[in-house]
């Protein structure tokens, strides 16, 4: 007995040495990877503001969470009641705690035309909010910041995962309103600050640079001159990839040197309801480092289509949906001229952007 336990206690070592080692190699010749997934226009109407929020994004939440990170336009701020839709946005606080409590975002990009609408204060208390929200639940956020020191770590901010180091650098065209102070500041277009921030990114090592501009024309299914011109700047500045924000509805995808530049993502959710405004894109960039290399590679954006079905359509409450997932379910819609509308558009969007999900 003695013999056959020395035995058994052998064979054990040695078959938990192989194992160790087979876990080993198996972890040595696992690439590093880093996924982002961006989301377009998250918005507050006034009539949203009736219904529980904590349903808007609950039917896509698991598909943002499967990323290492997620990023949002957040086209409100937070400046306190009186609660306000267009055209001067005051979102509740609560509204914010459930993107990144609940929907698995990590990062709020806060450069956009409505940032402003309850001027300065209000800016100044949004910041404060989504300062809490980092220091309770990790959330980044990036866009406008509260002094140049802040400015300084904001614009870019990094992201990273197993040794790969993402820059994201987030700005707009404009604000509705003007700051009434100098500080808060929220990131303009402006050339030599947003190449500024390029140049830092490169310097701090970033492997990947993206830019996340609030830009174009509104409604508009294709970019505007203005797109091309600075897409093709930052593109020359050394920037990765270009997700845009603004126009409400998808625009077109291209590539430009190789890089992705896609336009527009259209609205995740709002109570819009004009033509195209109710389809948007979800987008999802990989980073890989193979075993041994020394620089990542970034494989091709993952699109997937969206819609915000508005209430008595598809259920009492918005509810924004993964297209493809629901295109066979006409008979689950209270209103079912809806979703001949959601397939029509998803049809006439595709083919207009050239976006293939």
């Amino acid at each position: 007995m003695t013999k056959l336990r020395t035995y058994f206690i052998t064979f054990l070592m040695l078959f938990c040495a192989l194992h160790s080692s087979a876990q080993a190699d198996k972890l040595r010749n696992t690439p590093d990877t880093l996924s982002i997934s961006f989301i377009g226009d998250v918005m507050m109407h006034s009539r949203q503001l009736e219904y529980d929020h904590k349903e808007f994004l609950a039917e896509i939440s698991d598909d943002l969470k499967k990323s290492n990170f997620c990023a949002a336009n957040l086209e409100f701020s937070l400046g306190g009641e009186p609660y306000s839709g267009y055209p001067a946005f005051s979102t509740p606080d609560s509204f914010a705690k459930y993107l990144a409590e609940d929907c698995g975002i990590d990062v709020f990009l806060t450069a956009n035309n409505h940032i402003l609408d309850r001027g300065s204060a209000g800016l100044k208390r949004t910041l404060e909010i989504y300062n809490q929200l980092s220091d309770s639940l990790g959330v980044k956020h990036t866009g406008a910041a509260y002094n140049e020191e802040d400015m300084q770590q904001r614009y870019p901010i990094y992201i990273f995962r197993r040794g790969i180091n993402v820059a994201l650098i987030n700005f707009t065209y404009g604000t509705n309103l003007g700051a009434s102070t100098r500080w808060p500041k929220v990131f303009y277009a402006r050339e030599e600050e947003v190449l500024a921030a390029v140049r830092s990114a490169r310097e701090q090592g970033a492997d990947f640079v993206i830019a996340l501009p609030h830009w174009g024309t509104e409604y508009s299914l294709s970019h505007d001159e203005f797109q091309q011109r600075w897409a093709e700047m930052l593109i020359n500045a050394g920037v990765d990839a270009i997700i845009g924000a603004h126009p409400h509805v998808v625009q077109d995808y291209k590539t430009i040197q190789g890089k992705p530049v896609i336009y527009s993502l259209g609205n995740v959710v709002s109570n819009m309801s004009a033509r195209n405004t109710r389809i948007g894109l979800m987008v999802t960039l990989t980073m890989v480092r193979e075993p041994g290399s020394k620089k990542a590679e970034m494989l091709e954006p993952e699109f997937t289509f969206t819609w915000c079905s508005l209430p008595g359509m598809l259920s009492d409450n918005y509810k924004t949906i993964k297209v493809k997932e629901w295109a066979s379910r006409r008979s689950d819609w209270l209103t079912p001229s809806d979703y001949d509308n959601m397939i029509a558009t998803y049809e006439r969007v595709k083919a207009a952007s050239g976006i293939i999900d």
